[in-house]
């Protein structure tokens, strides 16, 4: 192998094949009469192939060789050397590889596949047709060609490849601006290799941008304070003490808070009044304040630009809560007088409203089904705090109460209740809760006397003849709350709230039942209760005979010095 790892073969066709040898630039001379393919004369031209192989075209040419292109541009020179002719000293070194149709750009080892063994002289090929596109292509003109080749004394010039050009991207090179940094307009040193000098006068020289630098400092800049406002914010909030006013404050102002408002929502309120300074301050005084966690929906005067914990000890003080409180078993009367005050009005004001609007506040229909009814309303201002501040009307205040008492009724289908405790009417359902609230003490109490009043609405009960005998009642009809009333008073009064006088349930409710009282009214106990009776006013006592109530019923009297 030669240093161009060509081994034996043929010489060239042309001087300026790369695979002429080492024979000196001129080479040899074309022998006279040897007509040279590309040489300076004009080039045989031959018709287009197609690179298919076993088509028709392919098996006339096996047939008959290259006649059919007249002169045989292959024929073996008489002055030289047969490129074809056998070696019997040299055997092939490798398989024989197939015929490529073209370079592939590459330099070609020189090396001729050697002739196969009772092959035609003349028929170079084999029997495979060369394939030509119309004339010769200069392979050294490609774009992934060598470049031409020189001659033998100017090879050792031959440098390598290139190594891969380094990225140009101005913020790598530093290129691209006046601002760049004086390193960057160095000259290569000698040794260097010439790199420097190739790269300094094929292209000026680059300086490095100072945009893109702005760019990565407002990145880096802008990224650390988007950590530090992070972190600040965090601190703020997980260490810092919220925002806070000091002081009582001035300004009075009226926050009203609606029912179900949350702590926070709470704080809000207060906020938007200008009450308190922040909500987080707020809520963190109603968490270290033992009344914090307690507090209630209404209307309450305060001052603006109170301190956090002023503001919460403030509501959770009765006096500056502007609410009327419906207790359970309160009468509307007591409800009224209450709202009067609440708003300093007149005394009566809120009960001559509830009479003249009562049809525009909201009562379901059968509310009023009695023409004996005192107040259709009673029973129907539901046991709950409501906002009554001044300024506000009693006919808002007192819709919100039925409001509220509808909202609750509807939870059950009192129509459907009623029928099943043999009751004409829902009303007759509140009519009863009213009783039980205003007799009963707990909830043991309700259930047992819920028991009572079924036991002694029943046409068999022979011991009260049907009469319910109610204290309750009395005192109802009578606006008061006596312990001892004379035996000879309440079974002579015909009013028809009297029990003692009337039987069955009175026209409608003596009170404002709460939710407890008309649960234990929907589910009575089956104990054969039919008496009752409290010696301390503390605990009911109750009895199925008479007899066991006429015995309590003396040591009561002897108690209380009744005759």
């Amino acid at each position: 192998m030669t240093e161009y790892g060509r081994g034996a073969g043929s010489e060239p066709w042309h001087p300026e094949d790369p695979l002429y040898g080492d024979q000196g630039w001129g080479g040899q001379q074309a022998a006279p009469g040897h007509q040279d393919p590309y040489g300076g004369g004009q080039q045989q031209q031959y018709p287009q192939q197609q690179p298919q192989y076993g088509n028709q075209q392919d098996q006339q040419n096996q047939q008959y060789g290259n006649q059919q292109y007249g002169q045989d541009p292959y024929q073996q020179d008489p002055y030289q050397q047969d490129p074809y002719a056998q070696q019997p000293q040299q055997q092939p070194q490798h398989p024989q590889q197939p015929q490529q149709p073209q370079y592939n750009g590459g330099w070609d080892t020189g090396q001729q596949a050697a002739m196969p063994y009772n092959a035609n002289p003349a028929d170079p090929y084999g029997g495979q047709q060369p394939q030509y596109s119309g004339e010769n292509p200069d392979y050294y003109r490609t774009p992934d060609a060598y470049p031409p080749p020189q001659p033998p004394g100017r090879r050792d010039e031959w440098q390598p490849e290139a190594p891969p050009a380094e990225e140009d991207h101005p913020f790598f090179t530093g290129g691209g601006g006046d601002g760049g940094d004086a390193d960057d307009d160095f000259e290569d040193e000698p040794g260097r290799g010439g790199r420097g000098d190739r790269r300094n006068k094929s292209k000026p020289k680059k300086r490095r941008s100072g945009c893109a630098c702005l760019v990565v400092t407002a990145v880096l800049v802008g990224g650390g304070g988007g950590v530090a406002y992070f972190g600040y914010s965090y601190y703020q909030s997980h260490f810092s003490a919220p925002a806070d006013y000091s002081g009582m404050g001035a300004d009075p102002v009226q926050v009203e808070i609606p029912k179900g408002t949350t702590i926070a929502g709470f704080g809000r309120l207060l906020k938007e009044k200008g009450v308190v300074k922040s909500v987080e301050a707020f809520v963190s005084a109603t968490e270290k304040n033992p009344k914090g966690k307690f507090l209630q929906a209404g209307v309450y005067s305060l001052n603006q630009k109170m301190s956090a914990a002023n503001a919460v000890n403030a509501i959770v003080d009765p006096k500056s809560l502007n609410v009327v409180m419906v207790v359970p078993g309160e009468r509307n009367k007591q409800v009224y007088a209450a709202i009067d005050t609440q708003l300093a009005l007149k005394a009566g004001s809120t009960e001559a409203v509830a009479k003249a609007q009562v049809k525009s506040l909201g009562l379901p229909g059968w509310a009023n089904s009695d023409k004996d009814i005192k107040d259709p309303l009673e029973g129907f201002l539901y046991p709950a705090s409501y906002p009554a501040a001044k300024g506000m009307k009693p006919e808002a205040i007192l819709k919100s109460m039925v409001d509220q008492a509808n909202e609750a009724y509807g939870k059950q289908d009192l129509v459907a209740e009623a029928k099943r405790l043999n009751l004409k009417s829902p009303l007759q359902v509140i009519t009863v809760a009213s009783l039980v609230q205003a007799e009963g003490i707990s909830h043991d109490d309700f259930k047992k006397m819920s028991e009572v009043v079924y036991n002694r609405l029943k046409p068999s009960n022979d011991v009260s003849n049907g009469k319910l005998e109610f204290d309750s009642a009395f005192n109802y009809l009578k606006n008061q709350s006596k312990i001892k009333i004379s035996t000879k008073e309440i079974r002579t009064n015909p009013d028809p709230y009297n029990t003692y006088y009337h039987t069955g349930l009175p026209p409608g409710p003596i009170g404002n039942p709460g939710a407890d009282a008309l649960a234990a009214t929907l589910s009575p106990t089956s104990g054969g209760w039919m008496y009752f009776i409290s010696l301390d006013g503390k605990t009911t006592q109750f009895t199925k005979t008479l007899a066991e109530h006429d015995k309590l019923t003396r040591e009561f009297n002897k108690k209380h010095n009744i005759g």
